[in-house]
């Protein structure tokens, strides 16, 4: 099965790419954001290193558990024949109720087929005031 659009990239279909995952992150559905990785893929989210569609969503499971009213933002920044780039933003206030804006980088490679095989993001947290969310 092909998860279009498949590689090699233009700038129009990179932010194609881009734009279906910020909608399947915004879902908060790990099993369906799970889906457009490899079975085998690899992530470096932060120091943690996952492997796995099933490590995938047991991650994104306790992340929006932990990360409530989350609300992500994706901008393109380069692609190239099977990679893209990615600067992001994205808010959400802890169960103690604390707001944080997160920034960061992510480097995609894909497969053949459309699926994202590797993922290597880094991220900062900058704690906010609800009065400051802009997401």
């Amino acid at each position: 099965m092909v998860k279009n659009p498949i590689p090699p990239f233009t700038r129009q279909s990179a932010e194609e790419k881009i734009q279906l995952a910020e909608d399947a992150w915004n879902s908060q559905d790990p099993i369906k954001v799970s889906k457009a990785y490899t079975i085998d893929s690899e992530w470096r989210n932060r120091s943690q290193f996952i492997y796995g569609r099933e490590e995938i969503q047991k991650f994104l499971t306790n992340k929006w558990e932990n990360e409530l009213d989350y609300k992500l933002k994706k901008e393109y920044w380069a692609h190239s024949e099977n990679r893209i780039a990615v600067r992001f933003e994205y808010e959400y206030r802890n169960p103690s109720g604390e707001w944080f804006r997160a920034y960061g980088n992510e480097n995609w490679e894909f497969d053949d087929e459309g699926y994202m095989r590797k993922r290597y993001a880094s991220i900062n947290d900058v704690p906010i005031q609800e009065s400051e969310r802009k997401l």
